[in-house]
């Protein structure tokens, strides 16, 4: 496995005061297409329950997996939906969404991402798009103490493919969670995609002899094969996809190409544009 960049993830807030570990992408280096990979986890109830009220969004994708607790989805459009753990949820926000996220009271204890993929310049302004798993539920694989969900993608673990029901992320973007177990080893064929992303989330792995720990990111060569071990139960979410190479303006919740097209997404807002939560 052939590690380009190792990224730490930093402290940060966001919405009403929630704690989070982020690694942000939204210059294009290395994460392209992906924009921000958010971790939130989090046994005491002040660090999250204030959670992410109403807000918009404009010319990204977000994605929401759940290790450990719930929350509340409500947008504009007249979702309304509780994801829970093991459930992914996926927003297209195209030309403009406005949603909430918040936890739900019987939550105890919060484990979970947030992860924003960038959007062709030509789909920006595209209508929404809404889709979660909670009923269809999420494929899995096992071989050897490796064990692989298909959050969003088509996905190969020794010779047996899944594919989960999430498949029209932008730039072919495809997310999986594995989960090792101590003493076991991952092997991947090479994704032969340009960007290859892994967060490791619990534990640690150990690659060509040098050890990442929880709360790393690694930015792999799509052109190597993945082969990692540990010496403890570990867990990790794996990203591709093509990367844009196309410029960024990015503010607060919106995501555009220029600053002239952030502008008119603020505008758009205030003006009302962008709907009203439904209740």
């Amino acid at each position: 496995m052939n590690v380009i960049k190792v990224l730490n993830a930093q402290p940060a807030e966001d919405g009403a005061g929630v704690k989070i570990r982020r690694v942000p992408g939204f210059d294009g280096r290395y994460l392209d297409p992906f924009l921000m990979l958010d971790e939130l986890k989090s046994d005491h109830s002040d660090d999250y329950m204030a959670g992410f009220p109403a807000h918009p969004h404009r010319g990204i994708e977000t994605f929401t997996y759940l290790i450990k607790g719930g929350f509340e989805h409500r947008d504009h459009l007249g979702n309304r939906k509780a994801v829970r753990a093991g459930d992914v949820q996926w927003m297209s926000t195209g030309k403009g969404v406005i949603h909430s996220e918040m936890p739900l009271a019987d939550s105890e204890g919060l484990h979970g991402f947030q992860i924003w993929l960038n959007m062709d310049a030509k789909d920006k302004m595209n209508a929404p798009q809404y889709q979660d798993s909670a009923q269809s539920g999420l494929p899995q694989i096992s071989s050897q103490g490796v064990h692989l969900k298909a959050l969003a993608g088509a996905w190969t673990l020794n010779a047996e493919q899944v594919q989960s029901p999430l498949s029209n992320l932008a730039c072919n973007g495809a997310i999986a969670d594995i989960n090792i177990e101590s003493k076991a080893q991952l092997e991947m064929p090479a994704m032969g995609c340009e960007r290859v992303l892994a967060y490791i989330h619990t534990g640690s792995i150990t690659a060509a002899g040098q050890r990442y720990q929880a709360g790393q990111l690694l930015v792999l060569d799509g052109d190597s094969a993945i082969i990692a071990t540990t010496d403890q139960p570990s867990g990790l979410l794996l990203l591709r996809g093509e990367p844009l190479h196309q410029p960024i303006a990015h503010m607060g919740p919106f995501v555009m190409n220029t600053q002239a097209q952030l502008q008119d997404a603020i505008r758009d807002y205030q003006n009302g544009q962008f709907g009203q939560l439904s209740q």
